[in-house]
């Protein structure tokens, strides 16, 4: 059986809560600033660690003058902004446990959550917001408070708090304990109802300080800084909010994507974290912007040389030749892209998702590594990542220190160590089902080479076993596929099936500036999905992603559909995982019309 193990770099102490881990930074240094948020003028403003802590008891004091006792459920829904952050730990401060919900949650996701979680109080970010929670209240009895940030509910939770004293909220504070619940996270629900992952304080401190020790390259630098824009209801936002405290970093916060670029480039961060999904849109984004003809050849170009640098370096010193091409490529275009992320990001941690090599390859060559990792919201996120100089692109990494894995007898990963959560919230009977001892079964199959590096080759529950008996990982397909700037998603098919196919949707910028490039006006959607010239793009698009499996495992056929996959629509989880069973269901009619005429198989 193979195994990998990685021993905690520091041990954490029964009493410490992440609570603690605000002390500490306050402790070592109160007076420097620790977050900082964008004022009325749009220039961003420090927040000392000292200011913080009390403008957090400040908030505690209220949510205890509101009767809520220790161990109450405290639901967020909001988009990622300081105010967050700022419940988040006021939460923690008063022995409360803050449930996250998607700011974009359905009516029926938002009465499931707020129903098994038990919140005695929900905060959310906007009266829309509220007005979702208003459509179920009746059927929660517990459900007491609903109060809205835009309408002030930070002030009033000040206000209500003033007549209680320092005394009681330090009593709760050091009841708190290690092993004591900190957050329950529901599952963003790819498949079946979310289900509500109990983690610890312990969980968090635990990844927290080890990662602050583990990667000091990119988190304790002086001048160390990230900006958050993933949902911070995702325990990997979550996960790197809490280890920005335990730094000595600054962390930002921005709430809109629509100005995440000016974000970027105003804030600077030194370190950022996404989904592969914005890795590829970045990416689309800087192909689009080349424009056509001799422009966009420049860019091609550049993009190959970047890839071929970053290949080189896996392989050992680049030659003369290729570091030569590289400066050239860097003038030309690689320099504008690092100044689009505000010219100081050296490191990228990526996870969620895997992240096709080729992207990789790109961003490591334009001067911002990748380091790949893999965790789960049943691991408090991190269990393997990628280190700066020790980085193998199409791995995520060895295992994170303090962790243990092991790939079982059937191939399935399974994860041992501190951060591993303690169960899902009123289901026992699954989450025994999980869990081999003290040994947390990931649902993911993967490899562990003899150097510890750990390659993830896909969901077990998706593998498709072809009606010749073939097995196929669909992941590595869809992702590759995906880089193509005509391809918003692909979801890979064929289960026992005589050969694989794919569900393909189109980017609508890419396909507008592709067909820019065809000097023709661009198709609607719905045309696209037939049109000669889109099919025979993707055709070649198919090829390349085929390159690196055998003809069994190639994807024969695909059919486009005239509709995206959104989180609006349903096809998305709010961390852009396509819902597999939910896209299977609703097209079954288009899949069986790949099968239906195996002549196309062909191509």
């Amino acid at each position: 059986m193979q195994q990998s193990e990685s021993p905690s770099l520091v041990d954490v102490d029964p009493r410490t809560t992440i609570s603690s881990i605000l002390d500490e930074r306050v402790e070592r240094a109160g007076d420097e600033p620790m977050i900082e948020r964008r004022d009325a003028s749009g220039a961003w403003v420090p927040t000392t660690a000292r200011t913080f802590r009390a403008e957090v008891r400040a908030v505690a004091k209220g949510l205890v003058a509101r009767g809520l006792q220790s161990g109450d459920r405290v639901a967020i829904m909001s988009r990622t902004r300081y105010e967050w952050t700022l419940l988040d730990f006021a939460c923690w401060a008063a022995g409360l446990v803050p449930v996250p919900v998607y700011e974009t949650s359905s009516v029926e996701q938002v009465r499931w959550i707020l129903a098994d979680s038990g919140a005695r109080a929900i905060v959310t970010e906007t009266a829309a917001h509220a007005a979702t929670v208003a459509q179920v209240r009746d059927g929660l009895e517990q459900l007491e408070s609903v109060l809205v940030l835009d309408d002030g509910a930070v002030d009033d939770l000040v206000r209500a708090g003033a007549t209680v004293d320092d005394a009681h909220l330090d009593a709760r504070r050091r009841a708190a304990q290690r092993d004591d619940r900190a957050t329950i996270i529901y599952t963003s629900g790819s498949t079946g109802r979310p289900k509500g992952a109990e983690l610890t304080h312990g969980n968090f401190v635990h990844l927290a300080v080890n990662g602050v020790r583990g990667l000091p390259e990119i988190v304790t630098p002086p001048g160390a800084r990230t900006l958050l824009f993933l949902p911070l209801a995702h325990v990997f936002a979550r996960y790197i909010q809490v280890m920005a405290v335990a730094s000595a970093g600054v962390l930002g916060h921005s709430p809109d994507t629509h100005r995440l670029l000016d974000d970027l480039s105003s804030f600077r961060p030194t370190y950022l974290l996404a989904v592969p999904r914005i890795f590829e849109k970045v990416y689309a984004g800087a192909q689009r912007s080349a424009g056509t003809g001799v422009r966009a050849r420049v860019f091609e170009w550049a993009a190959e040389a970047s890839r071929a640098y970053s290949r080189a370096l896996d392989d050992g010193r680049p030659s003369a030749a290729v570091r030569a091409r590289h400066a050239v490529a860097g003038r030309l275009v690689l320099q504008k892209l690092r100044d689009a992320l505000g010219g100081q990001a050296e490191f990228a941690i990526s996870g969620g998702a895997p992240l096709a090599e080729d992207l990789g390859h790109f961003f490591r060559g334009a001067g911002l590594t990748i380091l790949e990792g893999y965790g789960l919201t049943e691991t408090t996120a991190p269990t393997a990542v990628n280190r700066p100089g020790a980085s193998r692109v199409g791995t995520v990494g060895p295992v994170f220190p303090g962790t243990a894995m092991r790939v079982a007898d059937d191939g399935e990963l399974q994860v041992r160590g501190g951060h591993v959560f303690r169960g899902y919230r009123n289901q026992p009977g699954l989450t025994a089902e999980v869990f081999d001892g003290p040994w947390f079964r990931t649902g993911d199959l993967g490899a562990i080479d003899d150097d510890g590096y750990v390659r993830i080759i896909g969901r077990k529950k998706e593998i498709i076993v072809t009606a010749g008996g073939k097995n196929v990982a669909p992941s590595g397909l869809e992702d590759r596929l995906r880089t193509h700037p005509l391809v918003s998603q692909c979801v890979v098919v064929g289960d026992q099936r005589p050969f694989v196919g794919a569900l393909v949707t189109l980017d609508e910028e890419g396909l507008e500036h592709w067909a820019r490039t065809q000097g023709r006006p661009a198709p609607s959607p719905e045309e696209a999905a037939t049109d000669p010239q889109v099919l025979a793009e993707l055709d070649t698009a198919v090829a390349a992603a085929n390159e690196p499996v055998s003809r069994a495992e190639s994807i024969r056929k695909i059919l486009v559909l005239p509709v995206d996959f959104t989180e609006e629509n349903g096809y998305l989880t709010p961390s852009l995982k396509v819902k597999r069973p939910q896209v299977l269901r609703d097209f079954a009619a288009q899949i069986e019309t790949l099968y239906t005429d195996t002549r196309t198989a062909a191509r």
